[in-house]
């Protein structure tokens, strides 16, 4: 009975306050958008840290016939030297795989990458080092396959190609953040202008609400019209903000194929966002319309 009573006020609620209910609705769809691109941010960066972190590795330049550093003041890594180097490598437990890059290898290498710099056709073999090339199991854990070879006779280097893609990841996380906190400030406006708009209601309906109370209606009676007209305006806002999060598997299939460096977000990740989207605009309205209903609707 008391459902069946609240959508039938439902029409009349909406139609007396069509200017706040659409208010509502716009707070709510933005606030629910801006959270939803933080979702979606993080579970890019996540999939691009899975990506990326698969393929990190570090590479331990040996020392070649005209290195400089005091490291490779003997010359060029020795045959013994390499076993060692090598050994101590693969008896790390973090190591995968290790591959071991000649000198001829780095070069070919180095034409691709460069072959359209000057810089190209003046260096020679002999001016490359070989190197270790070293895979690891957890991208995290690779201070101690560092320390194991840095400082090792014949080695010229120890580099960490992890380190050139935190830049990216921190600026991807500064992004999420930066959504998650824009979106958390108009959720607060979401459910302020929520409450906003239940008290001009409970203000402009305060005669009827006085007769209900005189036939002994009770609180629950009188307040689920309220909380179902919210509950509707804050629905349609998240209705509006998973339409519009709908755009981004369009958007990222461009770039999928503009940019295939690293893996985009789908559908997949897109359609787990949006009943997060839905639940949390309910509660929105829920919890908003309980606080202002017990401050205010008194008579």
């Amino acid at each position: 009975m008391q459902i069946r009573y609240a959508f039938s006020e439902l029409g009349t609620g909406l139609r007396r306050n069509v200017t706040m209910t659409v208010a509502v609705v716009v707070t709510v769809w933005i606030s629910l958008v801006l959270f939803g691109m933080g979702m979606l941010i993080r579970s890019e960066v996540g999939m691009v840290k899975g990506f990326w972190y698969d393929k990190v590795e570090i590479a331990v330049f040996l020392c070649n016939g005209v290195s400089s550093s005091p490291q490779c003041a003997d010359g060029a890594v020795s045959a013994s030297q390499r076993s060692e180097i090598k050994q101590a490598l693969s008896a790390s437990p973090e190591v995968r795989r290790v591959y071991h890059e000649s000198q001829q290898q780095a070069f070919k290498r180095y034409q691709e990458i460069y072959k359209d710099s000057a810089t190209s056709k003046v260096v020679q073999v002999k001016d490359l080092p070989e190197s270790f090339r070293v895979s690891l199991k957890n991208p995290q854990e690779y201070q101690g396959v560092v320390s194991s070879v840095q400082g090792l006779p014949g080695v010229f280097s120890v580099q960490d190609s992890r380190k050139l893609l935190e830049p990216l990841f921190k600026g991807l996380n500064g992004l999420q953040w930066i959504s998650i906190g824009l979106a958390g400030g108009l959720l607060v406006a979401a459910v302020l202008q929520i409450g906003n708009t239940i008290r001009l209601t409970v203000f402009s309906r305060r005669r009827e609400i006085g007769i209900m109370r005189l036939v002994g209606a009770s609180n629950l009676y009188i307040q689920l019209p309220f909380i179902v007209e919210s509950v509707v305006a804050a629905l349609v806002g998240a209705a509006l903000a998973c339409g519009t999060l709908a755009l981004t598997p369009m958007l990222t299939s461009r770039l999928r194929t503009d940019i295939r460096a690293i893996p985009w977000i789908g559908w997949e990740e897109t359609l787990a966002v949006m009943p997060v989207l839905a639940v949390l605009g309910a509660l929105l309205a829920i919890v908003a319309s309980f606080v202002t209903l017990r401050k205010y609707l008194t008579v």
